[in-house]
């Protein structure tokens, strides 16, 4: 069974509804609200080492040219270390020998890929797909940013797409927020565009030809439409660079209601599917569980890191669960700082 790309839930009163102005908390942001997501870009990042439990963890460093060398750890000598790393000062005071321990800082170019079709326009609870990956593009620029990288960005939506070449300022950062903006709100419920799957793959096309090599990719979607050519393009682009998908998705069809009506349309037809037919639960299941597992064999298959991001819950606490430290836990690395 294939779900068509817009679909509203009469039996949950909490559904998302349609905007009746041009900004509605959930429905759509713009770019004064993005902006603000600045504060909340935090105690995550994207480099190549991540701490233990994130889901980036043990991925191989990329071959990018550096900038130079930052502190990454303090640890107890081990046979082969280089005697200039000796942190003598903690040595003398622990009666123990300790080094410290550098890595190569990356001059990284990242690009963000935001998906805002008419099929990311839906929402059961807290916020439509669209919104919660322009939260999750504008939190990614501010941290991108923040750690000294460029980045820029390919936004695109039903018709159009544009284009942001990876810079590193506050201006860029703003220029790419405002342009997520203009196509979060032009996406309506009544809107005349129909499903455009092969969209997403044109967007991938001009990633590709940007990231041509030693960048990280972004992907942030819900990866309606995506086909041979998607996985092609993804491993193409992986070949050269980092490629990381945000999966956005809305938890509205792993749990439906026991009872009520889903209206799904495809821009000029629309159909009404009952929950209380087990028929059609099973069909809806089937579907979702083909979907997902699909992409997580051909992401696995590639090697490109898959992320889940629920429009059900708050967009920068799940960044700081996936690649982040645990709330309340201070690093290693900090307590050892702090006692010098």
């Amino acid at each position: 069974m294939r779900l068509p790309f817009r679909a509203m839930a009469r039996a949950a009163p909490s559904a998302v509804q349609a905007p009746a102005a041009a900004t509605v908390a959930g429905v759509s942001v713009d770019a004064a609200a993005l902006a603000a997501l600045e504060v909340a870009a935090r105690d995550f990042h994207f480099l190549p080492r991540q701490p233990v439990h994130s889901v980036l963890a043990g991925r191989h460093a990329s071959k990018v040219r550096g900038r130079g060398l930052t502190f990454e750890e303090l640890r107890l000598y081990l046979p082969g270390d280089d005697i200039r790393s000796m942190d003598w000062r903690v040595t003398a005071r622990t009666g123990k020998p300790h080094v410290r321990v550098y890595t190569e800082e990356k001059d990284r170019p990242v690009l963000l890929v935001v998906d805002q079709r008419i099929n990311m326009f839906f929402g059961s609870r807290r916020a439509m797909k669209s919104v919660s990956a322009a939260e999750a593009a504008a939190l990614a620029a501010w941290r991108v940013l923040a750690e000294g990288d460029r980045v820029g960005g390919v936004v695109f939506g039903d018709a159009k797409a544009e284009e942001f070449t990876p810079r590193r300022s506050r201006e860029a950062v703003q220029q790419l927020l405002g342009a997520i903006a203009r196509f979060n709100q032009a996406l309506r419920a009544d809107a005349p565009a129909r499903r455009a799957a092969g969209k997403l793959n044109a967007a991938l096309e001009r990633a590709a030809r940007t990231a041509r090599h030693d960048c990280l990719v972004i992907v942030i979607s819900d990866f309606d439409g995506h086909d041979d050519r998607t996985r092609d393009l993804m491993l193409e682009m992986a070949a050269r660079n980092d490629v990381l998908t945000i999966l956005v998705h809305d938890p509205f069809l792993s749990e439906l209601p026991e009872s009520g009506q889903l209206v799904v349309s495809d821009g000029e037809l629309q159909v009404e599917l009952g929950f209380g037919h087990a028929a059609t639960r099973r069909s809806i299941a089937e579907f979702v569980d083909t979907h997902a597992k699909a992409l997580l064999d051909w992401h696995h298959a590639i090697g490109v890191p898959l992320l889940p991001l629920s429009a059900a819950e708050e967009t920068a606490l799940q960044l700081r669960r996936l690649l982040g430290r645990p709330l309340q836990q201070t690093p290693v690395r900090q307590r050892a700082g702090a006692a010098r």
